[in-house]
């Protein structure tokens, strides 16, 4: 029996996708349903309880393969201890209020780089508890990705503190961990105070964390934006040095063609030449 596996009741996905909503939330200036739903179905729940298992198996990394054979199997065990009922009524309950205020297509197309590590673990999950007449290799062919993963330390250790980082520190600790984890994920630069067109920028960013054609199309045509904007400011600019500085950097204002990939150095120059406008804008009338 082959077991198909459901993001929509990966407890690790959900929890995940709702940070990666609360962070977007944020920097658009509006308040997070998301985090309301991390609250109450994520802190003394079964649904919380399973996130904590979770927890155990993906901050681990770089470890023996022993130490993280056991950790699976101790983490498996306890899910047998989880109340099944109310985790199927709380998942359920979650992607109702979600699909109540999010665009559900558009909240779980995020991708999320440890995606497959995930699903082998939820897949388990299941297999440990009911799921009858599972092939064994569909077992061990998870076991196997999931200690992989592990062993050889995909998963980032740590999470750094950065400044641009403050606003949310009225989060409760799983949730400020996790968000810090997805900004610095494609973000290790120090930033102090974001303008919004730069909180535009992150935000693209972190809603399509891998290279995907439509980030790299939100950069071409922030490319050409910034890159207008500069000329007509060039144009107000009567400083001859500052008029050919200004030209040398419109000069670097290239659009990525479709072989060129997505890099975190892209994100930086976006923000600096984001910051350029906007004191370029303070100086200009």
């Amino acid at each position: 029996m082959q077991l198909k596996h459901s993001k929509f009741k990966n407890t690790g996905i959900l929890f995940e996708l709702l940070v990666r909503r609360v962070t977007a939330d944020t920097l658009e200036g509006k308040e997070s349903k998301a985090l309301g739903l991390l609250k109450k179905y994520f802190t003394n729940t079964e649904l919380g309880k399973e996130y904590k298992l979770f927890e155990a198996v993906f901050k681990n990394s770089s470890i023996s393969e022993l130490k993280a054979t056991l950790i699976l199997t101790t983490t498996l065990d306890a899910s047998k201890r989880l109340n099944k009922t109310s985790l199927r009524k709380e998942k359920y309950n979650l992607i109702k209020e979600i699909k109540e205020n999010y665009n559900l297509e558009d909240f779980f197309k995020i991708r999320i780089s440890h995606y497959k590590a995930l699903a082998s673990f939820a897949t388990l999950l299941e297999t440990t508890n009911g799921v009858d007449n599972i092939s064994p290799n569909i077992i061990i062919e998870n076991k196997l990705t999931l200690l992989d993963f592990i062993t050889k330390g995909i998963i980032n250790k740590g999470v750094a503190k950065d400044e641009l980082l403050e606003e949310f520190k009225s989060y409760d600790k799983d949730t400020r961990i996790l968000t810090y984890r997805v900004l610095l994920e494609k973000f290790n630069s120090k930033y102090d105070n974001l303008n919004s067109f730069q909180k535009s920028i992150l935000k693209e960013y972190i809603n399509s964390v891998d290279s995907t054609p439509k980030l790299k199309d939100f950069y071409n045509n922030k490319i050409q934006e910034i890159k207008s904007t500069l000329n007509i400011l060039n144009k107000k600019v009567t400083d001859k040095v500052v008029q050919i500085k200004l030209n040398e950097v419109s000069k670097l204002l290239i659009e990525l063609d479709k072989n060129q990939k997505i890099k975190d150095n892209h994100l930086i120059d976006l923000l600096q030449y984001a910051e350029l406008v906007e004191e370029l804008t303070k100086i200009v009338k």
